[in-house]
């Protein structure tokens, strides 16, 4: 204690002068030039209000360019600000001539931190911020700076190595990805987080600014971000023409989407016991005229980011009840549509109401229209609004699917208290079930909770048919996947719906035994 007291009270004078220099003292301007001129006139006032600013402009601290914006700090996390990892880098790459030892950036983004804001409050965000701000230098070395550039972006200045290449660099970037990966304890919460990482080498850079290696980084977790969540990218050539590519697509986006381009394909789903058709599942699939059909993963991301996914829910729910209306005139008895809604969809507060009023216009039961949450979104269940939707959903009739079950953290407590009314089985789990005896455990447990719950299951992925006998031998309800059909447009449902039905027909009969 007197040792950390010692070095507290000779640390005190340096800090003292970064006060006084710092720029913090413009907030005392107005009371420096009223000062001046009760003791000097107006001649001593125009020397304080011209001197004081004046060394400013020169010292760079309008800028954040001088020495006192360097030493300032991040009240949240107790990081340097953005200027002090620019000059660190800066250093770096002047100095890599003479010594042979060089420099890197790096910037990190935490994803998907509004969620987290908004469900435990800015005070837990605010201890999560300063947990990771630990967690990211204790990945590092005493030599390299941390700095945070943003609300939850970190950047790097890697202190002076004799190797910045990029096998070096996507092991560190790994490792802090791992870090970050643990889940953190904040108000007796798990919560886990994810981040990307974008970096630049020094071969990338010609001059010595460290202000411009650290744009390209941060360009980098931008194409990052982009490709989704946890993804890792250096900074090259192309990297300016991908995120312009990125913004040419989110203008493509909504130009397809208006035009009819974006639309829903449909993927049956069927009873393993009876081989009946129990749904269809609706998936977006955009017909590029020129690229073909493009899978979500082309383009979901871009349209979440860009705030289009309003219109992309809308399209996928009205084509999704025509469907359904057509199927019925057709005189297919299928039970269900089943159509995605993400966090961002549910957080409308007139969710309901315009999915009633799609019902009503279309005349199609609330029970034929089924609701798929993420179990993440289920987990994450203390957004009021989110909480409103689910219920109102239940309450008018609708089937509410839990999907991808087993990649979130949702308690049996929750699946009860949103009314779940089937879990769709992962298909990380289902992969290989057939010859994988861990897969075959996992999901008999599944199914067994399931059961217990009175819930029913349908597994996703179900690619060959050996998958397809195993699940159907260890109790799984319905299966989905290509095993049955692939995705399909509107227009060739009617015709695999007869089909299947003349498979069926074909089908042995296995008669019962006698105690049957």
């Amino acid at each position: 204690m007197n040792l950390q007291f010692a070095r507290r009270v000779r640390s005190l004078p340096g800090e003292l002068i970064r006060v006084i220099i710092g720029p913090q003292i413009l907030a005392f301007l107005p009371a420096l030039t009223l000062a001046a001129y009760w003791y000097g006139g107006e001649a001593l006032l125009l020397i304080v209000a011209i001197l004081i600013p004046g060394v400013f402009a020169v010292t760079g601290m309008y800028s954040g360019t001088g020495p006192a914006w360097s030493a300032a700090r991040d009240s949240d996390t107790g990081l340097v600000l953005r200027s002090g990892v620019e000059k660190a880098l800066s250093t770096g790459l002047e100095q890599r001539t003479k010594t042979g030892e060089t420099t890197a950036a790096l910037v990190i983004q935490l994803e998907e931190f509004d969620d987290i804001s908004q469900q435990y409050g800015r005070a837990a965000a605010k201890r999560l911020l300063k947990q990771s701000a630990e967690r990211i230098c204790g990945c590092l070395r005493d030599l390299d700076v941390v700095a945070r550039l943003g609300d939850t972006r970190f950047g790097i200045a890697l202190g002076p190595v004799r190797r910045a290449d990029l096998e070096m660099l996507i092991g560190l970037s790994g490792r802090l990805q791992a870090a970050l990966a643990e889940p953190f304890s904040v108000d007796a919460a798990r919560i886990y987080l994810t981040a990307s990482v974008g970096f630049c080498s020094p071969t990338r850079v010609r001059s010595s600014s460290g202000e411009e290696m650290l744009k390209f980084a941060e360009l980098a977790v931008q194409d990052a971000t982009a490709n989704g969540a946890g993804s890792i990218r250096a900074f090259t050539s192309d990297t300016k023409s991908r995120i312009s590519a990125s913004a040419t697509t989110c203008r493509e986006i909504s130009d397809a989407m208006n035009a009819g381009h974006i639309r829903a394909w449909f993927q049956p789903q069927v009873s393993t016991d009876t081989g009946a058709i129990t749904g269809f599942e609706a998936l977006a699939r955009w017909e590029h005229p020129d690229r073909g059909v493009l899978l979500p993963r082309d383009f979901l991301s871009t349209v979440y980011e860009n705030g289009l996914n309003g219109q992309l829910g809308e399209t996928m729910l009205t084509q999704a009840l025509t469907a359904m209306k057509a199927w019925r005139n057709a005189g297919h008895d299928i039970g269900v549509v089943s159509v995605n809604f993400s966090s961002q969809d549910l957080q409308d507060p007139k969710a309901c109401e315009k999915v009633k009023w799609q019902l009503d216009r279309f005349k199609v039961a609330a029970n034929n229209l089924c609701i798929e949450i993420l179990e993440n979104v289920i987990a994450v269940s203390d957004d009021d609004v989110i909480v409103k939707n689910i219920a109102g959903f239940s309450q008018m009739g609708c089937r509410i699917d839990l999907d991808d079950f087993g990649t979130g953290h949702s308690s049996i407590a929750n699946i009860r208290r949103f009314s779940v009314d089937r879990i769709k089985i992962d298909r990380s789990f289902v992969t290989r079930i057939d010859r994988d005896r861990e897969q075959q455990n996992i999901v008999t447990a599944v199914i067994v909770m399931a059961q217990q719950l009175e819930l029913e299951t349908l597994a996703e992925g179900v690619e060959t048919l050996g998958e397809h006998a195993m699940l159907a031998q260890l109790g799984c309800d319905n299966v989905q996947g290509f095993s049955v059909a692939r995705p399909m447009p509107v227009e060739d449902t009617l015709h695999w719906i007869d089909q299947h039905h003349v498979k069926l027909s074909k089908a042995p009969q296995i008669a019962r035994s006698i105690g049957q």
